[in-house]
């Protein structure tokens, strides 16, 4: 009779579990009016769009193996990233307390006493006493609170999956960033040098001829003078490289200087891909896993208004206790020493001064705190895209005018030298032609830094990289 009723008990349960409801709002994806459905930088620049590109590897089209293996180096060990895979473990273990809620908890317990009592029987004062026990529980989720949490328990799962994503997107692009800045300051140094050379070899010229009588002191002081001033640029220089690479160093986890050795050797700024994958400002919204995460924050707070909405409506649960006690061990476990109950139980919240319903109003404006900063989220996300397309052409068209300059500027300096030498301008227009080349050669490495930098920054700002990993389950 006893296993009849557990029966009908586990039955009554069921029906309740499967056909139960699940109060508070259902998530559905947010819809966004103002969409652009092309990119105004992208339309300006047609001949270089690609509509459908991979970004997956992105990096790998610099052509640049040392780019190559820092990337990798950093994604095995950036304390970032090691960050963002704990933060999603411990989303996941979360998830996992939110589902043992909807599963039945059972706990057993047993336990020996020597028992003394001389004023009740003085010649058999002592006896021993055995037990043992098992309770159970099961709260039916008959309203959906329990599910509604598990729901928002696994979409703070997915947002840390996309914030690990995210956390990858960024540390790639500050690792190629870093390392065009390195490369670009070393090339800003190779000019410097060269520079420096002609300058000094000017300066000889100079001052020979001020021995000889066709030169004056002023000369060979505006010589000397340039001299000192490309070689007080050197320093500042040396120390952003160094800067860079101690950079470099500790996105991959190591020490500052541990990349001293491997960077230090010049190298040149490589080259960017002639192509702009810009795509469809519509795909960006699937992309991006910063506003994956945010959508993803939007579910989990939809989710919570359900769980607090649950709280209104009463909670039922199927309990069961049984108890095994003897004095004598032999027959512990016997029938004869088992007591037991079970049966449902109602808990029913009749009056909180108002609090269930102010949690309700709590967790519905979290959702529309968090619609609000998926809305940010996008818009700064088309804003960084536009950012990234516009600067990219424009300093394409400044790059272009800046190698018309400098070769204008080089044979501006070979001319003055040789009107120079002959005695037919004096020094001080060979010195203005010297720093015009200087300056315009400084001027393009930096122009061709900038695009590297700006098509990475294009890069990222389309949410570029993070589907080479996988941290799903």
């Amino acid at each position: 009779m006893n296993v009849r009723l557990f029966y009908i008990y586990v039955l009554i349960t069921a029906i309740l579990v499967t056909g139960g409801c699940m109060v508070g709002p259902d998530y559905h994806r947010p819809e966004l009016t103002n969409v652009p459905s092309e990119w105004a930088g992208a339309s300006e620049n047609s001949t270089n769009i690609v509509q459908n590109a991979d970004l997956t590897l992105w990096w790998r089209q610099f052509n640049d193996p040392m780019l190559n293996e820092l990337v990798e180096e950093a994604v095995k060990a950036n304390p970032d990233l090691q960050m963002a895979e704990t933060q999603l473990r411990q989303a996941r273990a979360s998830r996992g307390i939110a589902i043992g809620g909807m599963l039945p908890s059972a706990t057993g317990s047993t336990g020996f006493q020597r028992l003394h009592n001389a004023a009740i029987d003085p010649i058999n004062s002592e006896r021993d006493l055995y037990q043992a026990g098992f309770d159970a529980v099961w709260e039916v989720d008959l309203f959906g609170g329990i599910r509604r949490g598990v729901e928002a328990a696994g979409a703070n799962v997915e947002a840390a999956i996309e914030n690990t994503h995210d956390v990858y997107v960024s540390l790639i692009a500050e690792v190629a960033l870093n390392y065009i800045v390195l490369r670009g300051v070393q090339q800003q140094i190779v000019i410097a040098q060269d520079n420096l050379n002609a300058q000094r070899h000017t300066a000889g010229i100079t001052h020979k001829l001020q021995e000889a009588g066709f030169a004056g002191a002023l000369d060979t002081a505006n010589a000397d003078a340039g001299i000192a001033s490309t070689e007080a640029q050197l320093p500042g220089f040396e120390s952003a490289a160094r800067q860079s690479i101690y950079t470099l160093s500790v996105l991959l986890g190591k020490p500052p200087a541990a990349l001293l050795e491997k960077l230090s050797p010049v190298g040149g700024i490589p080259m960017a891909p002639l192509e702009i994958p810009a795509g469809l400002p519509s795909e960006l919204l699937r992309r991006r896993p910063d506003i994956r995460k945010s959508e993803a924050q939007i579910h989990a707070a939809t989710a919570q208004i359900g769980v607090a909405v649950a709280q209104l409506f009463p909670s039922f649960s199927l309990t069961g206790t049984s108890n095994w006690q003897s004095n004598m061990l032999h027959n512990w476990l016997s029938d004869a020493s088992l007591s037991f109950s079970f049966g449902p139980s109602v808990n029913w919240p009749i009056f909180h001064g108002g609090a269930i319903i102010s949690n309700i109003h709590l967790q519905e404006a979290l959702r529309d705190q968090a619609f609000i900063s998926y809305q940010k989220t996008v818009l700064a996300a088309f804003q960084d895209v536009e950012n990234a397309l516009i600067s990219l052409k424009k300093e394409q068209e400044r790059r272009k005018s800046i190698s018309d300059a400098v070769a204008a500027n080089r044979r501006a300096v070979d001319l003055s030298l040789q009107l120079y030498t002959a005695g037919q301008i004096d020094f001080l227009n060979v010195l203005v032609a010297e720093r015009s080349l200087y300056t315009s050669e400084d001027a393009l490495v930096q122009s061709e830094r900038n695009i590297a930098t700006d098509i990475i920054s294009l890069y990222k700002a389309l949410g570029g990289g993070w589907e080479s990993i996988d941290v799903k389950e």
